[in-house]
């Protein structure tokens, strides 16, 4: 029998999102200027420069309605890329009209478009569930969630964008 190896649970991050401030608060309570917000009746963007030792910018689509945050990374020169796009699964709320809430659920996909969609970090929402950090429910919710963007994914050749414009959302790219 093999052992399991140690999780380190973290409560789940949360983040903000300040259209009239132009701001982003990050889970550590960062808070950095955007360069970019843009909302569509079905989600919002968001795009702004990182002090990120592996990348230097970032952009985002918050999408509430599939409880996903869709984020690509402009990495730096010489930092390998592990994906297209990387999928955070969770709860975006908007709390106000100029204030977005994003609450992770540990689950992300690790988009390789045309390729792949990988499902990661299983054992950190369970290791987050038995520390009481989410209910039963939440974690389901989580699981559909991330299943259904991977089976929407999977049908439309890996590819977020090609299962996104079936449901009415076109996502823009900087």
């Amino acid at each position: 029998m093999t052992q399991a190896s140690t999780v380190h649970v973290h409560p789940p991050k949360v983040e903000y999102f300040d259209i009239a401030a132009r701001t982003n608060t990050d889970p550590k309570g960062f808070v950095r200027p955007v360069e970019v917000y843009r909302e569509e009746p079905w989600g919002l963007y968001m795009g702004r420069h990182s002090d990120h030792p592996n990348f230097h910018y970032l952009q985002s689509w918050v999408l509430p309605e599939l409880s996903l945050r869709a984020t690509k990374f402009h990495y730096n020169p010489g930092i390998e890329q592990w994906q297209d796009v990387y999928v955070d699964v969770g709860a975006f709320t908007r709390e106000s009209a100029t204030l977005w809430k994003s609450v992770d659920h540990y689950l992300d996909l690790l988009v390789r478009t045309g390729r792949e969609v990988e499902l990661v970090d299983i054992d950190e929402l369970l290791a987050a569930h038995a520390d009481g950090l989410l209910d039963a429910a939440q974690c389901q919710a989580a699981i559909e969630h991330a299943t259904a963007a991977i089976d929407g994914m999977a049908a439309h050749g890996h590819s977020l964008e090609g299962w996104l414009a079936t449901r009415g959302m076109t996502l823009t790219w900087r």
